[in-house]
């Protein structure tokens, strides 16, 4: 009987563990979505050809800062940002007592992957928020910096590929529809379920073309050892604002991230993973 007890208190502590897990890997979710949304307006004002702003994660930081009321939306997408970090990190956890070999460690590192995104983000909105933030990208001095390193343009270069790989993996998520699967069974069918396959599928495609375009930049910096030829999602914007019918192409990416955005808002309401 005592056994039997015992065995009931545990299942009730986990129950209690996944549901605040859930609680703030929702919350987290409303404000990553937030920050694709300030990002999407930023690329369509450059679209439009106001030409002021970074469109980037920092630009939109440094946005945000300049606004009523900004500090404290910095700060709430701050704690939203570490409450993703420690979401993660019982994910990871719970990726090793729920699988096995290969798949638990494949999870974990895509877990942990995206908890360091996360982080970076939630350390760039409290830089903001307490006053000290940049919204200058230093895409260009890091790879100055492993430049100047042994091996330093191999590094760069790999620095690249990976970029590019993952930009070319959320383009195949969206097209094949996985991204899907991280929402619960009532978010992935009815009405409801194929808006979500639609912007899921527009906001991934657009997020990882930008992206790749990201790590062409980084690459080609490699190949011609100028670090001033790398950039981050400003510079890949900008790269695409140059071209044939730049603004068009703009305005689509811009409404790509916004849907991601929205995208993310939709995994708040039915998290699954």
């Amino acid at each position: 009987m005592a056994n039997v007890q015992e065995r009931a208190h545990r299942v009730g502590r986990w129950a209690r563990r996944d549901d605040w897990s859930d609680r703030i890997g929702r919350v987290g979710m409303v404000t990553y979505g937030l920050v694709h949304l300030v990002v999407a307006v930023l690329a369509l004002e450059l679209a439009l050809g106001q030409h002021g702003q970074n469109a980037s994660a920092k630009g939109a930081m440094a946005t945000l800062a300049k606004q009523s009321y900004g500090v404290v939306i910095l700060w709430l997408i701050a704690i939203g940002m570490f409450l993703l970090v420690a979401w993660r990190a019982v994910q990871t956890l719970a990726a090793f007592k729920e699988l096995d070999g290969r798949e638990a460690w494949g999870t974990a590192a895509v877990r942990v992957g995206t908890g360091v995104v996360f982080g970076y983000l939630g350390c760039l909105a409290l830089l903001y928020a307490v006053g000290t933030g940049s919204s200058t990208s230093g895409t260009q001095s890091t790879t100055a910096q492993l430049m100047d390193a042994t091996f330093g343009r191999w590094l760069v270069g790999l620095l690249g590929l990976v970029i590019i790989g993952f930009g070319v993996g959320l383009v195949i998520w969206g097209a094949t529809g996985r991204f899907m699967q991280i929402l619960d069974r009532e978010g992935r069918h009815g009405t409801s379920g194929r808006a979500y396959r639609v912007i899921g599928t527009v906001g991934h495609a657009a997020k990882g073309v930008a992206f790749g375009i990201v790590g062409v930049l980084v690459g080609y910096a490699a190949l011609t050892h100028d670090p001033r030829k790398s950039g981050g999602l400003d510079q890949a914007l900008h790269a695409v604002l140059r071209e044939p019918y730049g603004p068009l192409l703009l305005f689509v990416i811009a409404a790509g991230i916004a849907c991601y955005g929205f995208f993310c808002f939709a995994r708040a309401r039915h998290l699954l993973e």
